[in-house]
């Protein structure tokens, strides 16, 4: 079966090591995965992050390049090019980290 790119957030907690900034209470990955199913492609994605000592606690799936179309994504040039790596290299590739910041006021 052909391998298929997948577009995943995961979200992550803080571990020793793991790169975030100081003062983060973890953070959103944007990470393009390749493989057979979304299933592979999301077990790939959490061994690798947790290879890189970071902590995975949930992972949201997206789709595929034309899941994401025929929702009506707007996928630029940029975006594209990470899939096409994604595939090439079999692998997945983190594309943006958003780390979360507790303000202090949650909850009030």
């Amino acid at each position: 079966m052909a391998h298929q790119v997948y577009t995943l957030i995961v979200e992550v907690g803080r571990k020793a090591g793991d790169g975030l900034p100081e003062g983060a209470t973890g953070a959103a990955l944007m990470c393009y995965a390749s493989g057979v199913d979304e299933a592979e492609a999301v077990r790939e994605t959490v061994a690798i992050l947790k290879q890189a000592e970071m902590a995975p606690l949930d992972v949201s799936g997206y789709g595929t390049l034309e899941e994401r179309l025929a929702e009506g994504h707007d996928i630029g040039e940029e975006e594209r090019a990470l899939m096409d790596r994604a595939l090439a290299e079999n692998a997945v590739i983190v594309a943006q980290i958003t780390p979360f910041f507790d303000d202090g006021d949650a909850g009030r």
